[in-house]
């Protein structure tokens, strides 16, 4: 399988691994597969979610030079469980187990391993950068933290993420430096853009989700969770994604396409609303993102659109395949509380979002909403809305007792390098 740029068809085709370890086309446009696998392979449900991801994942690594590797990849950067909160068919899919309790932890580690294998062959030495609106940094610090032939630079906004949060973001050495940007994260996203386009920087990457090591474990867990929804219910589910650079949500209908068993696909958003506003007006418009108490999807301009524009190139067909709404802060507070009281759940305000859409749109359908971050991550936002102490896992504990490190630099990536 080759892999093309969103921006260029016919341009370079490479393989996973080259596109892996580039990180970004050479005319800036984002890798996608030339053509998507025509059917998943057969796999059982029987091995853990490790190994049927594994196993959905085989047909992008045919013929690749990490085909022979990419089992024991799988196998140990995915060491951690993926839980489904039943209720009903009403489910929601918690990916918050890893290293740093969130999502972000499955698409970070397959890279780090993925990355690590394919330098030490090559003996070579790359700089990874990341633009973070919260969680990526942290997961990519921690993933990537100590490996060989590897730096990383990860540069979030000043003042917009939750402590908790900047604590997994600076509390590293070694091989990672992070940086407290004078800006927003779509700064920090543009930073990172115009550092790949400078052509005197040699040996950079991407560890965002705008990688294709990224996302495709997230392609492979929604082939997973899929098909254990069916297995469990009989039905195909609509899966509800809180959104915000659109990597997760592009994983999942990338699953769609290779014939995962999935009803619908919905982006939850909170209010940066450049998706439903897209939907509702025919006109793109990326735009300054604002801040809401979901940070981690605080983003204008979503770079991952392009892989969706991509999948669906017209208004009309993105429209027939695409839904999305739009939550707001006082919507994230009032679903934290009823998901507590209704049903003794403590969510995230990100996990939060997804679960207004479902209630407000879904609310008799079969669903997975995607439960994205640890509540004990956003304990100031949700332990007054619950009333308790949420208990806090033993990796966020560690790192937040770590030396917390960090550099403050204005909106110019020359700064990363000076």
């Amino acid at each position: 399988m080759k892999f093309v740029s969103t921006r260029s068809i016919e341009g370079e085709r490479l393989s996973a691994s080259e596109a892996i370890l580039k990180g970004l086309a050479a005319d800036g446009g984002l890798f996608i597969p030339e053509e998507m696998p025509s059917s998943l392979p057969d796999f059982t449900l029987d091995k853990g979610a490790w190994y049927a991801m594994y196993t959905a994942m085989k047909p992008f690594f045919d013929g690749d030079e990490l085909e022979g590797e990419l089992e024991r990849i799988c196998r140990s950067a995915f060491d951690f469980p993926i839980a489904f909160h039943t209720n009903d068919g009403k489910d929601t899919l918690e990916l918050f187990y890893g290293p740093t309790a969130a999502f972000k932890d499955f698409g970070a580690r397959f890279l780090a391993y993925s990355m690590e294998t394919l330098l030490e062959r090559r003996n070579e030495d790359i700089t990874i950068l990341v633009a973070t609106s919260g969680d990526t940094g942290g997961a990519v610090a921690s993933a990537f933290h100590g490996r060989s032939h590897i730096s990383v630079k990860v540069l979030f906004p000043k003042g917009r993420v939750a402590e908790r949060q900047r604590r997994q973001l600076t509390g590293w050495d070694g091989n990672v430096s992070s940086y407290e940007v004078e800006g927003s994260f779509d700064d920090c996203q543009k930073m990172v853009k115009d550092a790949f386009m400078d052509p005197e920087l040699k040996g950079l990457s991407s560890a965002n989700s705008i990688n294709l090591g990224r996302l495709l474990p997230q392609y492979a867990y929604y082939v997973w969770a899929s098909n254990l929804y069916l297995e469990l219910y009989g039905k195909k589910p609509v899966i509800i994604i809180p959104s915000g650079n659109v990597g997760n949500s592009t994983g999942a209908f990338w699953a769609k396409a290779a014939g995962a068993p999935i009803e619908m696909i919905v982006l939850a958003v909170n209010e940066n609303r450049t998706i439903p506003d897209y939907l509702e007006s025919g006109e793109y418009s990326p735009r300054p993102s604002v801040e809401t108490l979901a940070n981690a999807m605080d983003v204008g301009a979503p770079s991952n659109m392009e892989r969706l524009f991509a999948l669906f190139p017209t208004y009309d067909e993105f429209s027939a395949n695409v839904s999305s709404w739009s939550v707001s802060d006082d919507e994230i507070r009032e679903t934290i509380k009823e998901e507590w009281e209704e049903n003794s759940h403590i969510i995230c305000p990100h996990t939060a979002c997804g679960e207004r859409v479902r209630r407000d749109h879904f609310r008799d359908d079969p669903t997975i909403v995607v439960a994205t971050a640890h509540p004990a991550k956003f304990e100031s936002i949700v332990e007054p809305i619950v009333g308790k102490t949420i208990a806090i896992p033993r990796s966020l504990f560690d790192i937040m007792h770590k030396e917390s490190r960090s550099t403050e630099i204005a909106v110019d990536y020359h700064l990363l390098f000076s």
